[in-house]
């Protein structure tokens, strides 16, 4: 952590929820560093120390199953709240599940409420002391 502050990585390649998702988190007293997708998530990961990332499945280039999976083969310790709204070739309970087993300490659906990723963020920083 960043003094008292956990920095967290927000990847996710729609920008206008990776702005409001860095504006609750760093309003909450957390550091933000954004990606757009998982290759760019990858150099940030490996440049800079973080906390937690929170990690969207669906992206163009590397996918959040993709990037989860060498993310834990970097840095196991790392905890990973995995988001996603789904696509057409899989549900998206179905692919959060899978994420769940291959390592995300937490899953989220979108849509979800503000309150309820700062839940999930406390919870993941939790389990990372």
């Amino acid at each position: 952590m960043v003094g008292d502050r956990a920095r967290i990585l927000v990847v996710d390649d729609n920008a206008s929820l990776r702005r409001s998702l860095t504006e609750l988190l760093t309003r909450s007293g957390y550091e933000v560093i954004q990606a757009a997708d998982g290759s760019e998530a990858g150099r940030v990961w490996r440049a800079v120390e973080v906390d937690l990332v929170i990690l969207d499945l669906f992206m163009p280039e590397k996918d959040g199953i993709e990037t989860m999976v060498e993310l834990r083969a970097f840095a196991p310790g790392i905890p990973i709240i995995v988001m996603s709204g789904g696509a057409a070739d899989g549900s998206p309970i179905d692919m959060l599940n899978a994420a769940e087993l291959l390592g995300a300490c937490l899953t989220i659906e979108k849509p979800f409420t503000l309150a309820e990723m700062l839940e999930a963020v406390r919870k993941a920083l939790l389990t990372a002391d």
